[in-house]
Order: C-alpha cells, then structure tokens, then sequence
C-alpha cells in the first residue's frame, strides 16, 4: 500500500514540474542562436537536471530528453499524439509539403506514392550508378594533391542523387545547387530565432541569399520536371516513378507537390551521406589500425565490416542529429512525465548516441562493438523511428558502403591529427570548414 502511494505520489511531483534552468539562464547560455549553441549547451544541462529538463522561453516550452525508453514513447508509441516540430516546419519554406515536412494525412498519401521508388529491387539498380560513379571518382585522386574530403563527396553524392532521383546527370548544375543549398543550410539557424518571422520581412541579406538560393532551386527542380515530362520516356528513376504514380492517382498531385517531393528526397538523398561519409574518414584518420582493416576490407569486398564502420561513424556524428516533436494535446509519458499541450518536445541523437547507460565507453570509435551490441530500442536512431523513419535509410546505407569501399580499397585519407574538426550544427550535423585531407595510396592497390 505504502509503495503505491510513494509511486503516485512521486507521478504527481513529476507532473507538478520538469527541472531545469531559468528562463534567464537559457537565454544567456543560447542566445543569439540557440540552434547552434545546443550541441555544447545541452550536455552541461543533462549533467545538472538530469535525462528529462524543461527549456522555459518566452515563446515556447521545451522539454529536452535524452532517455531510448522515452524517445520511443514519443516517435513509436505515442507518436499520433504528436506532429512534427514547429522548428522543422521552418524547412517547409524551402521544402514545401515534402515527407519531412507534411503532416497527415498528406504525409501517409505521399509515402505510399514515394515508397516504390526505394523498393529493394530498385535500390539494386541504383547500386550500378553509384559503384560506377564512385570509382571514377576515386580514379582521379591524386595522392600528391591535399582535398577538401567534405567537398568531395557532397559533389559525388550529388552526382548519384541526380542520376538515380532524375534520371539524368546534372553534374554541370552541381555548383549552383551545392551552393544554393550552403546558402539555405547557413540561414536555416538564425530562422529558428525569435525575430525570425521579423527578419524574414526585412531585406537583409541573409534573406535575400536564402530567396535567391531557394529561386536557384526551383529553376533547376521544375526544368528537370518539364524535361521529363516532355521526354515522355519511362525510368527506374524516383521522378520518372513518382510522376507516373501521380498520374494514376484518381486526384492528380499538382506540380507544387512533385516538387516539394523531389527537393526533399535531393536534399536528403545527398546531405545527410556526404556528411556521414565525411565523418567516417575523418574518423579513420585518427585510427590508423581501424583504417588498415578498412583497406583489407575494401579489397576483399567485406561489405560487413564497412558497414559496422559506417554504423559506428553515425553513431558519434549522427548526421541527422536532432529531432522534435510537437504535443498536440496534453501526454503523459511511460515515465509519468507529463507534456503539456503545445510544448516541444525533442532529442538529440549527438547526445543519446553517447549515453553511457547504452554504450560502453561511448566516446570511442569502435566498430567491433556492433558484433555483440545490441542497441535498445531508440537508443540508436540515426534515421529516426515510427512512421516517421526515414524513407531512404536503405538508399543511404547502400550508397555509404559503395563510396567508402571504393575509396578505402585505394587511399587513406590523413589530415593534421592536432587539429579537432569542429561541428556545424545545421539542420544537419556538418563539420565547420573544410575537411583538408592528402589522400595516401594503399601499397597494395
């Protein structure tokens, strides 16, 4: 009896207040941009208030956890009692009404539509675009030349994802859009600020680079749309699939939508790979024994083991690195943690990849780990979970493995091991800078 009146008693305090700091201090830890402050904010935060806190602002509430068991209540138990994050539906002002960004039920349509272009037969196909694509690119190093690796591979993964999304190379386009999309990447921060909706009614120029991007993209997404429409020829590719599927539906999806789909599945098909791979390079730079077993690997076709290597890599840099959720009505959690109606709820997988409750020393690169590991549910989510995952994970994993493995088979890639590559916390987690690597022929390649 005395048990059950401490349980309920204890569910009451719970409900009663989250702790966490003033309102005061998180203005003065995170402001001018807390979106860029969190990775280095919130790790002091949970060692003072604990897994669950609460981010009280003058214009929202927040409540941050970092705990598997509750991540899963709010993206796979729970999850229709949520809708996506007012913070994400900032990228609906590039993206539109894409999977990342629509609600139901638009989302669950759009998903049934998109989904046969990732079907595993296609993914196959798609394979022989990226091996053919990724050898040449390793073919032309040159080990004499120092690289900026995070170019490199954000202009190879942009060449695949054109091939394989349109159906047609637009390598010569693949400056503009590569910077049109730093240009929108570097906004995206400052749009989640308080005076954002100001300062979108402003001329500043950051507001004029994000427009003149996003303008940039338009042309380039409805001139491949027009293309192929006029073409009348049918692919494997995901537009061709997509424009078809449209076509079948008994209410046609307008332009707009195609659209919205195909900037979201460019953006995700190429961004969120190029920094996983970056990551991993510069990862095995700093491991001169790892890398070596890469190099056998790459040479014996031990698709497994990269794969552990990749999987290792995105869970210390995962590149989709902070995930939110908004409470569409008053939850209570599997914990007793009561979320009110209208609060932000939200994760970091930076974080919750490196809880040492799930990972024996988290902080180590170690791809072995995954042979006898097996994560908790949540506690491992790099492409999210629920009826949210993301819908390409196959795609991504597919293409990482054939890009590493191509490069690693000829080169290790070493940099300066004094100097610490910083984080770009965007709306994915980029390094800050230029990855500067002299790639180093293997002596038997």
């Amino acid at each position: 009896m005395f048990d059950e009146e401490a349980d309920i008693c204890s569910v009451v305090a719970r409900r009663r207040r989250i702790p966490g700091p003033s309102a005061l201090q998180v203005l003065f830890d995170l402001l001018p941009v807390p979106f860029k402050r969190f990775p280095k904010f919130l790790p002091k935060a949970v060692l003072k208030y604990g897994n669950v806190l609460a981010l009280d602002l003058p214009w929202r509430r927040y409540v941050f956890i970092n705990d598997a068991r509750l991540a899963r209540d709010v993206l796979v138990t729970q999850q229709h009692e949520f809708s996506k994050s007012p913070d994400t539906h900032v990228l609906g002002l590039l993206l539109g009404d894409g999977l990342l960004t629509s609600e139901e039920p638009l989302h669950r349509r759009m998903r049934r539509i998109v989904q046969p272009a990732f079907h595993r037969d296609r993914i196959a196909g798609y394979a022989k675009i990226m091996e053919a694509d990724a050898n040449d690119y390793a073919a032309r190093l040159d080990d004499a030349e120092i690289i900026d690796i995070h170019q490199l591979m954000t202009e190879l993964t942009l060449k695949i994802a054109s091939k394989t999304l349109f159906g047609t190379d637009e390598s010569e386009l693949a400056r503009q859009v590569s910077q049109a999309l730093h240009d929108i990447m570097e906004q995206f921060p400052y749009m989640l600020t308080p005076l954002a909706s100001l300062k979108m009614r402003l001329p500043l120029p950051g507001k004029r680079r994000f427009e003149s991007a996003k303008r940039t993209l338009d042309r380039i997404v409805y001139s491949i749309i027009d293309r192929k429409r006029a073409s009348a020829s049918t692919g494997t590719d995901a537009l061709s699939l997509l424009l078809s599927a449209a076509a079948a539906e008994s209410e046609p999806l307008p332009d707009e939508q195609i659209r919205d789909e195909i900037m979201t599945l460019f953006l995700a098909g190429h961004e969120t790979t190029a920094n996983a791979l970056t990551w991993t390079f510069y990862l095995l730079s700093l491991h001169a024994e790892i890398d070596d077993r890469v190099g056998l690997a790459a040479a014996q076709g031990d698709n497994e083991y990269l794969s552990r290597v990749i999987r290792e890599s995105m869970r210390l840099y995962p590149p989709a690195w902070i995930i939110g959720r908004k409470a569409l009505r008053d939850v209570t959690l599997v914990d007793g943690t009561s979320i009110e109606s209208g609060t932000t709820v939200f994760m970091a997988q930076l974080l919750l990849h490196r809880q040492p409750e799930y990972y024996s020393e988290p902080e180590v690169f170690d791809p072995n780990r995954w042979l006898t590991h097996e994560p908790e549910p949540c506690s491992y989510i790099p492409f999210g979970a629920g009826a949210r995952r993301c819908i390409g994970e196959d795609f991504a994993w597919k293409e990482a493995t054939i890009v590493l493995r191509a490069f690693a088979r000829k080169y290790s890639f070493v940099q300066d091991k004094r100097i610490e590559l910083a984080l770009d916390p965007l709306v994915t987690l980029r390094p800050a800078g230029p990855v500067r690597m002299r790639p180093i022929r293997r002596a038997d390649s």
